[in-house]
C-alpha cells in the first residue's frame, strides 16, 4: 500500500518488537513495561492509563521518537500518540507537564543547529512520508496551542532546563514555513492543503505565527482558495480558510496585504452564493467577537463540521473588522453588499453575534455611501465623463436629497449628461447617462418639462437602437418616464 494511503487504524494493527528495542538499549525497561500494559489495549483501558500516569506515557512516546528512527516504528508510535488526541485534545497538556519541565518535547520534530541558533530542519516533517507529515503537523498543533501561559509570555517545555532546547519562536516559524510549502506545493495531491489549512486555522491566533505567515508572503496563498464551495469537502476548506482570514482581519499588516489582493470581492461571492442555499441558524460554531485592534491569542476557534452557516457566520465578522479599514467600507459598498446585509437580515437567525454583526455592517456601509453619493463627488465624476456605476447613482437618498442641485449654473451637469449621450463611445458611461436622466424625471417635480426643453428626448431614443443591453435597457427607461412623467415614473423599476 502507498504510505500516503496510510490510516491510522492500519497503523496500529502493526506487531511492534519492543523487546527488541529494549535489548539493544534504545528504550528503557520502565518504558517496555508502560508500553506492554498500554499497547493493544481497549480504549477504556488506555485513558485510564493515561488519567493515571499520562506524563510518564508522554516521555516514553517522545523518547521513541528522538532515538529510535525505524520508519514502520515512527508512524506506529504517532499514530498512539493522534488517536490519544484525537479521542480527548486536551491531552496536549501532559507535554507540558511539570514532570516533564526538563524535557525538550518537541525535539523529537526538529533538529536544531544550536551554535547558530538556526533551526536546521523538522524532521519529521520534511523528511517523513505523508503519514508522519501529516500526524506530525497535527501534533506539534496541538502541543503548541495547549502551552502554559504565564503572565510574562508562553514557556514551553524544556526552555527552563539547563541544555539548551527549542525555543517556541524555533518551532513556530518553521511550521509555517512547512505550511506555506504544502500551499505551494502539497506533499499530498488531495490532503496537503486541506492539513496545511487546518493547522493555520488553529495557529493563526499566535502573534509569532501571524508575523511570520505575512512576512513568508502567506495572505496570497489563501486568496486562491476563497471560492463558493458546493461538496462538504470544499466547505469545511473554504470555512477553515475564511477562518484563516478572519484571524488575519485582527493583524494590521496583514489588513494591508488583504486590502491590495482580491480576497474582498472573493470573499463577497462566497456570502452572495451563499444567500442562495437554504441557510439555517443550527449547528453554527461560536466565534468570539472581539475589538479589531485586540490580542487574538486567547482565541478559541472551534473546527465545528462546516455548512453555510459557519462559512456566512465566519465573512460577517471579517467584514465587520475590515470595514473601518482604509478604503475596505467603499469596496464594499460597491460590491454590492448593502443588499446581500438586506438578504442576510431577512433571514431567521437566531444567531445573537451574527445579528449584531449584520446590524454593525449595515450601519456602516450606510456611513460610507453617505460618504461616496455627495453631490460635489457626483458633479466631478460627470464633468470628468468618467460615469460608473458608484453607489449613488442608484441610491434614492442621493437623488431626493440631491434634485435641486442639478439646477446650478443652469443646469449645467444636466447639459453635460446629455453631451455625454451624443459623444461617448463607452457602453457603460451611456447607460449610466440615460439612467442618471430618468432619475432626475422621477425626483424632481418639472423634470419631463426641463429634459424636454433641452432636447435629450432625440439623444436618448437613438441609443434605444444601441448594441449593448445595458444601454438600451436605460435608454427605454429613459423614454418610459419622459412619457409618463413624474407621477407614474415611480412604478417603473431600474
Amino acid at each position: 500500500m502507498d504510505r500516503a494511503e496510510l490510516s491510522t487504524e492500519q497503523v496500529l494493527k502493526r506487531d511492534i518488537p519492543w523487546e527488541t528495542y529494549m535489548t539493544t538499549k534504545l528504550i528503557s525497561g520502565t518504558g517496555l513495561q508502560l508500553l506492554r500494559r498500554y499497547d493493544n489495549r481497549a480504549e477504556s483501558v488506555r485513558a485510564q492509563l493515561l488519567d493515571d500516569d499520562g506524563p510518564a506515557y508522554v516521555q516514553v512516546f517522545v523518547n521513541i521518537l528522538r532515538d529510535i528512527f525505524k520508519e514502520e516504528t515512527v508512524e506506529y508510535v504517532l499514530a498512539l500518540i493522534d488517536e490519544m488526541l484525537t479521542a480527548n485534545p486536551k491531552r496536549a497538556r501532559l507535554f507540558h507537564d511539570k514532570s516533564l519541565a526538563n524535557e525538550d518535547t518537541y525535539e523529537p520534530f526538529l533538529s536544531c543547529d544550536l551554535s547558530s541558533k538556526v533551526l536546521v530542519t523538522m524532521w519529521l516533517l520534511w523528511k517523513g512520508n505523508w503519514f508522519i507529515q501529516e500526524k506530525s503537523c497535527k501534533i506539534l498543533a496541538l502541543i503548541v496551542s495547549a502551552r502554559p501561559k504565564t503572565q510574562d509570555g508562553v514557556v514551553a517545555n524544556g526552555e527552563n532546563s539547563k541544555k539548551k532546547g527549542t525555543t517556541i519562536n524555533d518551532v513556530l516559524k518553521e511550521l509555517v514555513e512547512w505550511l506555506c510549502t504544502q500551499l505551494k506545493k502539497p506533499s499530498h495531491p488531495t490532503c496537503g492543503i486541506p492539513t496545511a489549512i487546518n493547522c493555520l486555522a488553529s495557529l493563526l491566533k499566535e502573534p509569532v505565527v501571524r508575523s511570520s505567515f505575512v512576512q513568508a508572503d502567506g495572505v496570497k496563498l489563501l486568496i486562491p482558495l476563497i471560492t463558493p464551495a458546493s461538496t462538504q469537502q470544499s466547505i469545511q476548506l473554504l470555512y477553515e480558510t475564511c477562518l484563516c482570514v478572519w484571524l488575519l482581519s485582527y493583524y494590521e499588516p496583514a489588513i494591508e496585504y488583504l486590502a491590495t489582493s482580491r480576497a474582498l470581492p472573493r470573499l463577497v461571492d462566497v456570502v452572495r452564493s451563499s444567500t442562495k442555499e437554504k441557510v439555517s441558524s443550527s449547528n453554527v460554531p461560536i466565534i468570539q467577537v472581539l475589538p479589531c485592534n485586540v490580542d487574538v491569542t486567547g482565541i478559541k476557534c472551534m473546527h465545528e463540521q462546516a455548512s453555510f452557516n459557519v462559512v456566512v457566520r465566519v465573512v460577517v465578522l471579517t467584514f465587520r473588522n475590515l470595514l473601518s479599514k482604509g478604503t475596505f467600507g467603499a469596496q464594499m459598498v460597491d460590491l454590492g453588499l448593502p443588499q446581500i446585509v438586506q438578504s442576510l437580515k431577512a433571514q431567521a437567525w437566531s444567531d445573537e453575534d451574527l445579528l449584531e454583526a449584520l446590524n454593525h455592517l449595515e450601519d456602516g456601509l450606510k456611513d460610507n455611501i453617505k460618504k461616496l453619493s455627495s453631490f460635489d463627488k457626483y458633479k466631478q465624476e460627470v464633468l470628468l465623463g468618467h460615469l460608473d456605476w458608484s453607489p449613488m447613482h442608484k441610491d434614492p437618498l442621493f437623488w431626493r436629497d440631491n434634485v435641486s442641485c442639478f439646477e446650478e449654473n443652469d443646469f449645467q451637469v444636466l447639459r453635460v449628461l446629455i453631451t455625454i449621450m451624443e459623444t461617448s463611445s463607452d457602453p457603460r458611461a451611456l447607460a449610466v447617462a440615460c439612467f442618471d436622466l430618468s432619475q432626475f424625471i422621477q425626483h424632481h417635480p418639472a423634470g419631463r418639462v426641463i429634459v424636454n426643453d433641452l432636447k435629450a428626448k432625440e439623444r436618448v431614443m437613438k441609443l434605444m437602437n444601441h448594441d449593448s443591453a445595458e444601454v438600451t435597457k436605460n435608454a427605454l427607461l429613459c423614454i418610459q418616464r419622459l412619457f409618463l412623467g413624474a407621477k407614474y415614473a415611480s412604478f417603473l423599476q431600474a
